[in-house]
C-alpha cells in the first residue's frame, strides 16, 4: 500500500469514526462500566509498562497497538478510536513518533476527556539521523531539525517519562496523588539499577562498533554508553538501504573483524542475514521495545526485562568484559 494511499485510507476513517465515537460516547455518558479505577489508553509499550508501575491496580490500561504490530506502520482502527473515546487520560510519546495522534484525541475529545499526555515533552532528543553512508556514527543531542523518536530507550528519559505520567495520573485521579508518587518513585529505583547494570555491563568491550541491519531505531543506546552505530537505513522503517550502503555494511564488518552484528524485533531480518552472509558474521537480536509479540505479552514481558536481554545481547555481540 503506497504512502498516499493509506493517508488517504486512514482520513476517509477518521472522519467517519469521528462522529461514531462521539455518538458512542454520549449514548454510554449516563451508564458506563464504572470499575473504579482510572482509565487510560497508550499509544506504546514502553507507555503501556510505566502506567502499569505508576498506576498499579488503581489504573486499568489498555495498549492500543495490538500484539505484533510494528508501530511506525499502524494505522488507527474504529476500534481504536473507540478506545480512546472512553478514556480518562490518553499517552502518547511525541509528534515524530506517533504523528496521527493527535489527531486521534482531538477528533473524540469531549468535556475535556480523554486528558491528552505528550509523555516525551522535556525528554532529551537526539537528531534524526542514521544509514551506514553518515558521515560520522555516533551522534551528540540536538534539538535543532528532526528529532529520533526512539526516546525510551535512554534509560534517563524513562524515568523523566515516568515522572510525566505520575504527575498526569495525579491531577485526574487526586485521591490517589500519593500512591502514584510512590510507586513511581519506587520504579525509578528500578530503572536507576538497569541503567548502571549498563554502565557497568559495557564499560569494558573488546568492540565499541554496533552495526544494525534494520531501521535506525538505538542511537540513543549508542550515545548513552559511547557506542559507534551504524544502521542499514534512517528512522523509517519502511526503507530500504541502497546498494551502497549494503556495501559499506559489509566492509564496515569485515574491516572490525565483528562476530556478530544485531536485527531487530517485528521487522524482516532480510537485510542483517544478507550482511552475515557475505561477511561470516552471527546475527544477535535487540528490541527496540515499540511493541511486544503476542508470546511476549503473555510471557510477562516488561520493559526492564527486555532492556536487560538486549544488555546481554549487547554485551556478547560486543565482547564485553
Amino acid at each position: 500500500m503506497t504512502a498516499i494511499y493509506r493517508k488517504t485510507a486512514w482520513q476517509l476513517l477518521f472522519l467517519t469514526m469521528m462522529t461514531l465515537a462521539v455518538l458512542t460516547a454520549c449514548r454510554q455518558k449516563n451508564s458506563p462500566v464504572d470499575s473504579g479505577r482510572l482509565q487510560v489508553v497508550t499509544t506504546l509499550f514502553p507507555l503501556y509498562d510505566f502506567v502499569r508501575n505508576v498506576g498499579g491496580d488503581s489504573v486499568e490500561v489498555t495498549l492500543l497497538l495490538p500484539p505484533g504490530v510494528e508501530p511506525h506502520s499502524f494505522e488507527p482502527k474504529p476500534e481504536d478510536v473507540l478506545k480512546v473515546a472512553r478514556a480518562d487520560v490518553f499517552i502518547y510519546t511525541s509528534l515524530e513518533m506517533e504523528p496521527w495522534a493527535e489527531k486521534l484525541v482531538n477528533g473524540v475529545a469531549r468535556s475535556g476527556k480523554p486528558v491528552k499526555l505528550q509523555a516525551g515533552a522535556g525528554a532529551r532528543y537526539l537528531a534524526a539521523a542514521g544509514g551506514a553512508d553518515d558521515d560520522h556514527h555516533r551522534h551528540e543531542g540536538t534539538h535543532q531539525g528532526a528529532r529520533d523518536p526512539h526516546i525510551w530507550l535512554d534509560i534517563r528519559n524513562a524515568m523523566l517519562m515516568v515522572d510525566t505520567i505520575a504527575g498526569s495520573l495525579a491531577k485526574s485521579a487526586p485521591a490517589k496523588r500519593e500512591l502514584f508518587l510512590a510507586n513511581a518513585a519506587a520504579y525509578k529505583k528500578q530503572l536507576a539499577a538497569l541503567e548502571n547494570r549498563y554502565k557497568s555491563g559495557l564499560a569494558e568491550c573488546k568492540s565499541r562498533e554496533f552495526i544494525h541491519g534494520g531501521h535506525y531505531a538505538f542511537a540513543y543506546l549508542a550515545d548513552c554508553y559511547q557506542l559507534n552505530y551504524i544502521s542499514a537505513f534512517g528512522v523509517s522503517a519502511e526503507s530500504e538501504p541502497s546498494p551502497r550502503k549494503l556495501v559499506e555494511l559489509v566492509k564496515t564488518v569485515r574491516q572490525h573483524k565483528l562476530d556478530y552484528i544485531f536485527y531487530e524485533e517485528l521487522l524482516s531480518p532480510r537485510i542483517a542475514e544478507t550482511i552475515a552472509t557475505e561477511t561470516g558474521a552471527k546475527l544477535l537480536k535487540l528490541h527496540g521495545v515499540h511493541n511486544l509479540t503476542r508470546d511476549e505479552l503473555d510471557g510477562g514481558a516488561t520493559y526492564l526485562s527486555l532492556m536487560d536481554q538486549n544488555l546481554a545481547n549487547l554485551e556478547k555481540g560486543l565482547v564485553c568484559r
